[in-house]
């Protein structure tokens, strides 16, 4: 049987410390980019857990005229609905991704895509269809739009996009973060620990990993032979929504999942105008990561995201697709990591803590 490389393997190879491994390998700060890429170059050669799927980037192919008068192999085209601030978990992505295509010959070029745009169906102003060896879509979970991108004939890849609540993916490679075991594991502390009163509080409609961390909820109690409250299924869209759902109830759940970490930091304080103390009355689980995660108090048991993962793994789809258009579709998920901190600290939950 193979033997699982280390985090030890790794830094032994190199002749680096394993802290230095660890902070590479989790986009932390303090770490020169040379050596961070050195690091996740040798984690994706050994095989190691989190890039055992990667395999090395294929050269940037020969284009045709147009594109090569331009000065280099193409643009990658992204497009976004909205301004991703280093609060979303695809900035760190993007800025890894925008240095290795680079490398590769490739521009990152951002275009976004209006409310206008998605009602009349059309393409941004500011792209070019002929300077484009591909699309990157992020924040884009209009379906009907989605498909028109589809339908350009270039590769496409989403990171997330529009729930699949028919079971229907579109025809694109998409990318996610692992939406579901690191919540089951969540789900299953929380039932040993004796909360059997576990809700959800997010739109599960509006992208595929909203779709998932839903399911992840009602997977793991269904497992366990437990069920949801339906009225502890708190479906919104603004905190406004959330907090008229939140009033109404008779009786609250012992621990709330959110959907992101955002969803969370309205809940917390929601739920504290309501008289109701975190995590005595109600704990909270959110998701990302994101910086705002620490700035809660208590502080938000969260799931983080590898988004130099994220990153790598884009890299792949998007020059396999290039190389080969007639390659079958892809749905890559990378790795995530709970982390309980004092939201849910009833009575010092495993995982990894801060």
């Amino acid at each position: 049987m193979k033997k699982k490389v280390t985090i030890q393997d790794i830094a032994d190879a190199l002749g680096v410390s394993r802290n230095t491994v660890s902070k590479a390998i989790n986009n932390a700060d303090g770490l020169a980019e040379a050596t961070r890429e050195k690091i996740l170059q040798k984690a994706v050669e050994m095989g190691y857990k989190q890039f055992s799927y990667v395999f090395p980037a294929a050269p940037a192919p020969a284009q045709d005229s147009a594109r090569e008068s331009a000065g280099g192999p193409g643009e990658i085209a992204l497009f976004t609905t909205m301004f991703l601030n280093q609060s979303h978990f695809a900035s760190l992505m993007l800025d890894k991704l925008q240095c290795d295509l680079s490398r590769l010959g490739y521009t990152l070029n951002t275009h976004r895509v209006t409310a206008e745009d998605r009602a009349s169906m059309a393409l941004p102003g500011t792209f070019v269809r002929e300077r484009s060896a591909a699309v990157v879509c992020v924040e884009m979970f209009d379906r009907r739009y989605d498909e028109m991108v589809c339908d350009l004939g270039l590769p496409v890849l989403f990171v997330d996009g529009p729930a699949k609540l028919d079971g229907e993916a579109l025809p694109a490679d998409q990318l996610y973060m692992d939406n579901t075991f690191e919540l089951m594991k969540f789900v299953n502390e929380m039932l040993r620990q004796g909360r059997r009163r576990i809700g959800f509080i997010g739109n599960y409609e509006h992208c595929q990993s909203f779709f998932e961390r839903y399911l992840a909820l009602r997977n793991a109690m269904l497992l366990a032979g437990e069920t949801v409250d339906p009225a502890h299924i708190i479906k919104c869209d603004s905190a406004g929504e959330m907090a008229d759902m939140l009033r109404a109830l008779r009786e609250f759940p012992e621990v709330f999942l959110c959907a992101n970490d955002f969803v969370a930091w309205d809940a917390a304080h929601i739920l504290s105008g309501l008289g109701k103390r975190i995590p005595q009355d109600v704990g909270l689980c959110g998701f990302d990561d994101a910086p705002e995660s620490r700035l809660i108090t208590p502080q938000l048991t969260t799931v983080h995201i590898h988004t130099q993962l994220m990153a790598f793994s884009a890299v792949q789809l998007l020059m396999a697709r290039i190389r080969e258009p007639s390659l079958d579709y892809r749905a890559v998920y990378t790795a995530t990591d709970i982390i309980y901190r004092g939201s849910t600290d009833f009575s010092g939950a495993g995982g990894r803590t801060e």
